[in-house]
């Protein structure tokens, strides 16, 4: 059961990166400049949708997953802090704390690990050292 949860954990917490980062490609220059009216250079869209649509879809299939979990959960709290920090406003508030809750389980997935449903997992699986069987006497 672990297993299956730890499967249904990454795939929500990366379908809302690998559709982001898709809608990003299709609306390039108005992410673009919606991300500059910010302050963030629009230089860096490029990078933003490597993560999340790469990223996301690397975590999706839970490989190098601890590692992206971090970067995730880094990403998610800097995006909070620059695009969703006023907490006057009831949406942006919203958004801002749906992030921070988003970034607390991509923590926790980096604690955890992407279970055995995984790339990760599979790789651990064959690098563990085999069960020493008992001899069977003749």
């Amino acid at each position: 059961m672990n297993a299956s949860l730890s499967l249904l954990g990454r795939l929500g917490l990366s379908l809302i990166f690998i559709t982001s980062g898709w809608a990003k490609i299709g609306g390039y220059a108005a992410t673009q400049g919606y991300m500059e009216s910010a302050g963030v250079p629009g230089l860096l869209l490029p990078l933003v949708i490597a993560l999340e649509l790469g990223g996301g879809l690397a975590i999706l299939a839970g490989v190098f997953t601890r590692w992206l979990s971090l970067a995730f959960a880094g990403f998610t709290v800097l995006a909070a802090l620059l695009f969703h920090f006023d907490l006057a406003d009831p949406v942006q508030s919203l958004l801002f704390w749906k992030n921070l809750a988003i970034a607390g389980g991509f923590l926790v997935l980096a604690a955890n690990g992407p279970g055995a449903l995984s790339l990760d997992g599979k790789l651990a699986a064959r690098r563990a050292p085999a069960i020493a069987k008992p001899a069977i006497a003749d």
